[in-house]
């Protein structure tokens, strides 16, 4: 064999390799390429469920900051009109003192044993004494 030949074929083979090396780095870098666009994608997916979650959790607190606050309105009512009620339980008592023809001890039992009705915690009635439905609460 001719040593322009072994050249020949020594230069095809060396251009062989440099052409495969080409390709094969040309197809890494568009697999790449498309492994970074699916990348930012995933990114941009998980970016938009952040932003949802935020939503969701900040409408969440707003919505126990309300009942919290409903909780604590409700607390406050039933304070005020088991006050109320004391109050008006002193005063029948005070006018039976200042009522020669009444007893003390018997206008507080009589008004002790009128009806009334006590709520609990979530607002349901839980004593009604005349089996009577109370007007609802406000809310």
């Amino acid at each position: 064999m001719d040593t322009g030949v072994i050249i020949a074929i020594v230069v095809g083979a060396l251009i062989l390799l440099a052409l495969f090396a080409l390709l094969g780095r040309m197809g890494r870098a568009r697999r790449h390429e498309t492994r970074r666009e699916e990348a930012h994608e995933i990114r941009r997916e998980a970016e938009v469920g952040r932003a949802q979650a935020d939503r969701t959790r900040a409408e969440a607190d707003v919505q126990g900051a309300e009942a919290r606050r409903q909780e604590a309105l409700s607390r406050e009512r039933a304070a005020n009109a088991d006050e109320q009620h004391r109050e008006a339980r002193d005063r029948h008592i005070e006018a039976a003192e200042k009522d020669p023809d009444a007893d003390p001890d018997e206008a507080a039992a009589q008004f002790d044993r009128e009806p009334r009705f006590e709520r609990d915690d979530q607002g349901e009635v839980v004593r009604d004494e005349q089996h009577e439905q109370p007007p609802p609460q406000q809310r």
